[in-house]
């Protein structure tokens, strides 16, 4: 049963590392961006429809991020050209795409709620089956997935990135100090821009992820506020990658534990509210803490 629970941890994980990766860069360089939600649910649209029309996983990964990453752009320049409040554009962006979705749906596909296409390409295992005999890691091994992989790289590397290179400084500096970017004849709101880009690129990553990772089925639900979590959890890791990858990999434990726990007896709706409460619970400590190193 842990072996169970560690392998889909880790796969329900995914999708919020990811999301929660382009947060935090965009985080970072000063746009708290609240509709990662919205974008995911594009990313998760568009990767089932392309994945079916062309049979390719990876046209269809690649069509969900960069369709994702254009919105984020648009979104950005609401906050940056337009001066709109990131918090009410984020907020219109996730109704706007839930909105969007449900027309096309109805309109293109004669559907509600749930689309189903045939031939949909879903994401392919890293390693073969026959990995599940390795003792204790072998079903999560089985169970790895290209953008799992990617999202472990990423991480992995973000710390550099944003500490060790001139690029990560300016993230850094325009989310610090914009007037100081200005003043040596760098350009923030651009790069407040190609963050929220990123982050939206991301964020289309992880909605292919939700959609091609198993099911091959798109639903209007299909995220269940997981781009909320992935906010969360780099409020909660203190915009530090590790500790980002920390909250979101507890979400998903999280999550596959309450999967399991619906066969011992008790309300489904009790108990796929367990893995929010902890993060609601889990962020209430962490600025308790926080209040506490600064008193």
């Amino acid at each position: 049963m842990i072996e169970q629970i560690l392998a889909s941890g880790v796969v329900l994980t995914t999708p919020i590392l990811l999301a929660a990766i382009g947060g935090l860069v965009n985080r970072q360089a000063g746009i708290v961006n609240i509709a990662l939600e919205g974008k995911m649910l594009v990313g998760a649209f568009v990767a089932i429809v392309i994945s079916a029309a062309t049979g390719s996983w990876l046209v269809a990964t690649l069509a969900a991020a960069l369709v994702s990453m254009v919105i984020g752009y648009g979104f950005s320049l609401t906050i940056t050209r337009l001066g709109a409040n990131m918090i009410t554009a984020g907020l219109g962006l996730n109704v706007l795409a839930a909105g969007a979705i449900g027309f096309l749906m109805s309109y293109a596909y004669g559907s509600s709620g749930t689309l189903r296409l045939p031939d949909v390409a879903l994401l392919p295992h890293v390693f073969p089956q026959s990995i599940e005999r390795v003792p204790v890691v072998g079903r999560l091994l089985a169970h790895l997935d290209p953008l799992t992989i990617l999202a472990v790289v990423a991480i992995a590397v973000l710390p550099f990135l944003l500490g060790a290179t001139r690029f990560g400084l300016w993230i850094r500096a325009t989310g610090n100090a914009a007037p100081v970017m200005r003043s040596v004849g760098l350009k923030p709101k651009l790069l407040q821009e190609a963050s929220t880009a990123f982050a939206g690129f991301f964020a289309g990553l992880a909605g292919a992820q939700l959609a091609l990772a198993s099911i091959g089925i798109f639903n209007e639900g299909l995220t269940a506020g997981r781009g909320f979590i992935a906010l969360a959890a780099f409020y909660f890791g203190r915009d530090r990658p590790w500790q980002t990858a920390a909250a979101c990999l507890l979400f998903g434990l999280l999550d596959a534990a309450q999967i399991r726990m619906q066969t011992v007896g008790l309300p489904p709706r009790l108990i796929g509210a367990f893995p929010y409460l902890m993060v609601l619970v889990a962020l209430v400590v962490s600025q308790m803490r926080s209040l506490r190193r600064t008193q």
